[in-house]
């Protein structure tokens, strides 16, 4: 069936505001990091981004996949007007996401010691602080995730939205304070960076919490209308509840294992990487390292990583439509101009964190090692490009049905990547760095693999000039006088900040200066 251009705006707008608000949540997440890593420290930092990727790998073997699920299920109920069937798909739901989400849970809370003791090798001490303060968690975003699939399957996009934002506002505040309050309460204890861990993981709880509560009061408010639609339903339900619940359970393993195998990558890096280094017997600077790449060098690529996620899904809905109507001219054009509207961002990013990422650490955090920093930005800021890339053909696979290859393809990619990071942890002394290169390889391969199946499927080639030579080339120009604005101010004032300014004044110039002039040549494209 042939999708209205209505329609086809319809998904696109709805995806768009899901977009926006996904970048402002990691605008906001990267804002409140800054005070939240000065306040607890490296080592506390260190100690919370590992229980972050325990907490990251539970969620998704957990929940992961249950947004998109319920909102497939209750999108196809709702266009065939069966009401009692999709409230009975929430229902279905909910005991998936009681039974997933509480099961997580429990492991994560009283199998705590275990994890630091044995998996972290003892590397990290007062890590199940924190994972205990997490592990309620689980349970609460397994059930948020289903309140708002089920809104999303009646196409509307913006309780998710609204109730990120204000998850992260409140994340961003308990965050801070927690971690402040517990880093003066727990002062004259030897595992005062646990604690202080601790307290900033409080505000991930109380966030989720209070974004179950904001979307149950929007459906305490859409019940009434929800059920005059029950009423109205003649269907007779002919699926047992366990039949749902198989159905929903079997939706939701391939978005799981897709997501599983780039999340369990940083999760295993940071196993192979203490346990390494406690062989090495070099345990004095594991938690600093780790706090340092999770900080410094994660939360900086993150944000230009986060545009392209949002831009990504919503390009999927339009894609989607195009190739129900088989409009392979469409999707062509669909996937290349994502492309060259993430490369417009990816490009320059990855240049500017490259040529000023360690003045830019030394001015948001205080605490850390800006000259490690800087060097993981120097080793691993190209993983800006080749995450936009691989995140965009991905979601272009599935948009023309191919769920599985992404997650096929992540597989392959991780199976290289642990090789390559264990070998360069055992056999090197890179350290910290080993880490860096195998999360900045860890999507080129899935790219590759990406492209070379969309050719398969569609027979689509990448325009490579069209694509990276405008960024690219006002991205080099942009690069050398940034560079040259930098150290001539820092050199005649001292001042890391004022120089910082001028940079990204005179970067604004010289990248936008020099694209708009090849835009109007016309060239390359």
């Amino acid at each position: 069936m042939n999708m209205s251009e209505s329609n086809k705006r319809n998904f696109i707008v709805h995806g768009s505001i899901l977009a926006i608000a996904g970048i402002l949540v990691r605008i906001i997440g990267m804002l409140y990091r800054i005070p939240v890593v000065n306040i607890i420290g490296s080592e506390g930092n260190g100690i919370y981004g590992a229980a972050f990727n325990i907490y990251n790998i539970m969620l998704v073997l957990s929940s992961y996949g249950l947004p998109m699920a319920v909102s497939k299920l209750v999108s196809a109920r709702f266009t065939k007007k069966r009401y009692k069937s999709a409230a009975k798909v929430l229902r279905c739901s909910l005991m998936v996401a009681v039974c997933t989400g509480g099961i997580a849970a429990l492991l994560v809370f009283f199998g705590a010691s275990f994890i630091e003791n044995v998996i972290y090798g003892g590397g990290l001490p007062g890590l199940a602080v924190p994972l205990r303060i997490l592990a309620p968690t689980i349970f609460l975003v397994a059930i948020l995730g289903v309140i708002r699939g089920f809104f999303q399957g009646q196409s509307t996009m913006i309780p998710t939205a609204v109730s990120q934002i204000l998850e992260q506002i409140v994340n961003a505040i308990v965050s801070i304070a927690a971690g402040y309050g517990m880093m003066k309460a727990f002062a004259s204890s030897p595992d005062v960076a646990a604690y202080g861990a601790a307290g900033s993981t409080l505000g991930t709880a109380m966030g989720a919490l209070t974004a179950v509560l904001f979307m149950g009061f929007l459906y305490a408010i859409y019940t009434p209308t929800f059920n005059r639609l029950k009423r109205k339903d003649r269907h007779t339900e002919n699926q047992s509840t366990g039949q749902i619940c198989k159905i929903i359970i079997y939706t939701m393993i391939p978005i799981i294992l897709g997501q599983t195998f780039y999340q369990i990558s940083a999760l295993i890096d940071d196993v192979m990487f203490s346990n390494i280094m406690v062989g090495r017997d070099v345990t004095k600077s594991i938690s600093m390292d780790l706090g340092n790449f999770s900080s410094s060098y994660s939360l900086l690529i993150g944000i230009p990583q986060g545009v392209a996620s949002a831009m990504s899904a919503s390009m999927l809905p339009s894609v989607v439509a195009s190739f129900t109507d088989r409009d392979y001219d469409s999707i062509y054009d669909k996937i290349t101009k994502t492309l060259k509207t993430n490369m417009f961002i990816a490009v320059p990013s990855f240049v500017g964190l490259f040529i000023i990422g360690q003045p830019i650490i030394k001015l948001l955090f205080s605490r850390y090692n800006s000259v490690q920093g800087g060097m993981m930005l120097k080793i691993g800021a190209i993983a800006v490009v080749f995450y936009t890339l691989s995140t965009v053909t991905s979601t272009a696979l599935q948009g023309i049905d191919r769920v599985n290859v992404p997650m096929i393809h992540s597989s392959i990619s991780l199976a290289v990547h642990i090789v390559l990071v264990f070998v360069l942890l055992k056999f090197s002394a890179l350290g910290i760095y080993a880490v860096v290169i195998g999360n900045a390889t860890f999507p080129i391969l899935i790219f590759i693999l990406n492209l070379r199946t969309l050719y398969q499927e569609i027979d689509y080639t990448m325009p490579y000039i069209s694509v990276f030579a405008k960024p690219g080339i006002s991205a080099l120009v942009m690069g050398v006088f940034t560079w040259l604005s930098y150290k001539g101010m820092y050199t005649l004032t001292s001042s890391n900040v004022l120089a910082l300014v001028i940079a990204f004044m005179v970067a604004l110039i010289t990248y936008f200066g020099p694209y708009y002039a090849l835009t109007k040549m016309r060239v390359f494209e």
